[in-house]
């Protein structure tokens, strides 16, 4: 016995004290991926079911808000593989414009230059270098994670097939009369130096100040207040509610605009608001939204009085002055000359703010393309409202319809290098747009300054599938619609409304998905959702790297959160998930209010206007018209 336990080796490998994850689900998942588990086969007879991934950016990282919508993702994707459907789980990464070229331009400022001393051809093969580089880090995450994506069909939106679906869309919108270029009002970033979509704008409360000042002379005066004082310099008229019997002596009569040698007239508008503040606003019509309208309306001077990096213009005392040292100055000027009426000061007010660098937006008058809402938003309504697409939870409906029934056309374009670009030209003796090949457009001069339109995102549901815009040989029934949506209900109406517009005109009439899942949002401890932003973020690998409940170790993270007890994670002390119901609807946002039909309507700078009603698109019968047809869904879904 002794003999033959000196001949046994003289250790034995010795099973862990405790399953260690990490050790078995790297190689396992891989060996699932190498085997073609998780991909779908286009030919195949059984019935088909896909989601495609709403896609994170590529210049974030997953935070476990991500990770719960994935795995809500991933378990009805496996089910559906489980029960014989040929199931597809479609990844992908949104090439983020802004973010991406504000990242790439912070790395240049390291190095002493700017995107302008490399030039645009050079600056894009920086960006593409940066992502090529840098930019796999959600891939990763999500293997960790264990999704059951289709790698094999990654895409990416700048990709050559997505790039293409964008260039024929916007060919195909612009012919059928669905998107326009304007000369409006658009939220402007100055230190992004671009236009930016309403859903890029966040609302807080700042501490400002509410000035009331005096126009007029001797008997013809009128008091107006504002919270930008340096908007004055485009001041085109001041208006007052017709119905107002203090001002209808000056109705139609010219005063002095102080600190300039102009003069203003005095016009009657029902979208004042004669029982607020002194009942008469200053209308600057290339800086507000609503002076906008107002503008058009009694065909008034559209002045722009600040460039894009919000500087003064306009020659004087006050030119090259920032806009808040400009604010500081004028309202000096006016109480030197006797003309400031009262001053209040903090005025806290909700003022929008770029989401990427938290620059003040600045609302002005800019050339830009549009899309003309008529008649998309009908077909987008009708679907939910036959049945075709179906909505969870169903109370969220009403808050759709709201939507959907009130829509006005949006701007697209963004003032980028990195980023889409329509290449057309129009030739001398034609109307219409023709594509030309790359770099064509910027060769013959077609608008140099429009750099990327801003709705792929919205033709992705259907561009990552469809045979004619993603340029592979496949058929549509075989792969579209998609079979469900899963997001937050925080973008119902911004993006999801938008998906099912753009998703029914190129589909022709067929829904991008046929059902809706609204899920609630995780928060941190105090309520906030989570956002880089607000570096509150919690990478869901910490949670799994950690389960002991000591905080998690990432020095990544700005605040970090105690990873999991099996208590906590019940009762949710750390990581919360609101609903989207907990309250009946979602809340407003701080910029927000309803008007007397329900619909919301965005803050303003100055005061005594009325809530802002969309604006009405001009209806085309003709235009679009196979919009609104639809082809029957099929049951198998």
């Amino acid at each position: 016995m002794t003999e033959n336990s000196s001949q046994q080796p003289a250790s034995n490998p010795e099973l862990p004290t405790q399953y260690a994850p990490a050790d078995v689900e790297g190689k396992l998942y891989e060996r699932w991926v190498e085997r073609g588990y998780f991909e779908a086969d286009e030919h195949s007879d059984k019935p088909p079911y896909s989601i495609v991934i709403p896609p994170p950016n590529v210049t974030g990282s997953l935070h476990l808000g991500h990770a719960f919508e994935h795995t809500l993702i991933d378990a009805l994707v496996r089910r559906k593989r489980m029960q014989g459907y040929e199931a597809l789980y479609q990844p992908g990464m949104d090439h983020a414009g802004i973010a991406t070229q504000n990242v790439v331009e912070r790395e240049l400022g390291k190095e002493g230059k700017s995107r302008h001393d490399l030039g645009r051809e050079a600056f894009v093969e920086r960006v593409w270098q940066w992502k090529n580089e840098s930019g796999g880090q959600i891939s990763g995450q999500m293997r960790r994670l264990g999704e059951g994506v289709a790698w094999s069909r990654e895409r990416f939106t700048m990709d050559e097939g997505l790039s293409k679906a964008v260039q024929t869309v916007f060919k195909q919108m612009y012919d059928d009369g669905l998107i326009y270029r304007a000369e409006r009002i658009i939220n402007w970033c100055p230190r992004c130096l671009t236009a930016i979509s309403d859903i890029e704008v966040e609302y807080q409360e700042d501490d400002g100040e509410l000035v009331s000042m005096r126009y007029g002379d001797g008997d013809e005066t009128i008091v107006v207040a504002t919270t930008r004082a340096e908007t004055m310099l485009g001041d085109a008229a001041v208006a007052v509610h017709p119905d107002d019997e203090r001002y209808q002596h000056l109705v139609g009569k010219q005063i002095s605009l102080p600190l300039t040698d102009r003069t203003i007239p005095v016009v009657a508008d029902h979208h004042v608001d004669p029982e607020f503040g002194t009942g008469a606003v200053k209308v600057t019509p290339a800086h507000d939204p609503n002076d906008f309208e107002i503008g058009k309306r009694h065909d008034l001077p559209f002045l722009t009085v600040l460039d894009e990096r919000a500087v003064i213009t306009v020659p004087g005392p006050f030119q090259g002055l920032d806009r808040l040292e400009a604010r500081s100055a004028i309202v000096a000027a006016l109480r030197a000359e006797g003309r400031i009426v009262a001053e209040k000061r903090p005025y806290v007010h909700s003022v929008g703010h770029c989401s990427r660098c938290k620059t003040t937006i600045e609302p002005r008058l800019s050339l830009q393309w549009w899309v003309k809402v008529a008649p998309l938003p009908k077909a987008a309504g009708d679907a939910v409202r036959d049945g075709s697409v179906k909505i969870h939870p169903q109370e969220i409906e009403k808050r759709y319809f709201d939507w959907v029934d009130n829509l006005h056309d949006w701007t697209i374009s963004r003032q980028l290098w990195w980023g889409h670009r329509p290449r057309l030209v129009r030739p001398e003796r034609r109307g219409r747009l023709r594509r030309t090949g790359r770099g064509g457009a910027h060769r013959r001069g077609l608008d140099p300054g429009q750099r990327c339109p801003g709705h792929l995102v919205l033709l992705r549901p259907v561009a990552v599938l469809h045979p004619r815009l993603a340029r592979e040989d496949r058929q549509p029934r075989e792969v579209l619609p998609n079979s469900v949506l899963v997001t937050g209900y925080d973008i119902l109406f911004f993006w999801v409304a938008r998906m099912m517009m753009f998703g029914l005109y190129v589909n022709d009439g067929v829904p991008p998905f046929s059902t809706i899942v609204l899920h609630g949002m995780v928060r941190d401890e105090h309520g906030k959702k989570m956002s880089k932003s607000f570096g509150n973020v919690v990478n869901p690998l910490d949670w799994m790297d950690n389960t002991a409940p000591t905080p998690c170790a990432s020095p990544s993270r700005a605040a970090p959160t105690p990873a999991p007890t099996s208590r906590s994670a019940r009762s949710g002390s750390r990581v919360r998930r609101s609903s989207p119901t907990r309250s009946g609807t979602p809340p407003l946002r701080p910029d927000e209010r309803r008007d007397d039909r329900g619909r919301t309507a965005p803050g303003r700078g100055d005061v005594g206007h009325r809530p802002l009603d969309p604006v009405p698109s001009e209806q085309d019968g003709r235009r679009g018209r196979r919009v609104l047809r639809r082809l029957p869904v099929r049951q198998d879904q």
